[in-house]
């Protein structure tokens, strides 16, 4: 009996010295799957690279977001995960009103200024030549260099944790007219968005190769 105790003691510790093992490196292997455990994490690849645009203290500011997306089609609405101690975010639920602006390629090097620099101390739209329009909206500026521009009033927010959701209803649309197609729609490929590579490469990309059509592809199966 001391002996089956003795062995079932060490089975033991061998097995609280992998899971102790595991718990160091972050990562479990299931050679099953061939799958790599790394916990919750942020890992949704490619994020859109945005310019937010809204007025914090009676003058313009923009800020990059990459955390955003659609929300719903009828009625047109966007989403953004924001933090709260941002510049812009103070502005935006000051006056309810932001502007979503998707900027080309050539347009990286102002992209990320934006992303790293404060409005609170930095002109942004001065240090980046943007030139700004108004719509619908008098608290949203947006940006003439990016082609394509969405107006939104600020619909809903709710604090996740670390980021505040903000559900944003679309008022108007703008595209540049050299990005459209023939058919007066706008031409991805003219538009030329900038894609985000989130952690841990924190790397900007643009659009690859059309691999299928949607809403075809799968009939072949």
């Amino acid at each position: 009996m001391g002996r089956k105790t003795t062995q079932g003691g060490c089975r033991l510790l061998v097995i609280c010295r992998a899971v102790a093992l595991t718990a160091a490196c972050g990562s479990e292997i299931n050679e099953a799957v061939n799958k790599v455990r790394k916990g919750p994490q942020t890992w949704l690849y490619p994020l859109p690279a945005l310019l937010i645009g809204t007025t914090v203290d009676g003058k313009p500011n923009v800020m990059t977001a990459s955390w955003a997306g659609m929300a719903c089609t009828e009625p047109p609405m966007v989403f953004l995960g924001m933090l709260p101690h941002r510049h812009t975010f103070s502005g935006m639920i000051e006056t309810g009103e932001f502007s979503v602006n998707v900027p080309s390629a050539s347009m990286t090097p102002q992209v990320d200024l934006c992303g790293i620099a404060s409005g609170a101390v930095t002109d942004k739209i001065a240090r980046c030549g943007f030139t700004l329009f108004y719509g619908t909206l008098t608290h949203a500026p947006l940006i003439n260099q990016c082609p394509l521009n969405l107006e939104c009033t600020v619909e809903f927010t709710r604090e996740m944790g670390s980021h505040t959701l903000m559900l944003g209803r679309i008022v108007e649309t703008y595209v540049t007219a050299d990005c459209l197609d023939a058919d007066g729609m706008p031409d991805f490929r003219k538009i030329d968005p900038i894609s985000y590579v989130h952690t841990p490469a924190k790397k900007y990309t643009r659009l690859g190769d059309v691999v299928a059509d949607s809403f075809s592809a799968g009939h072949s199966l």
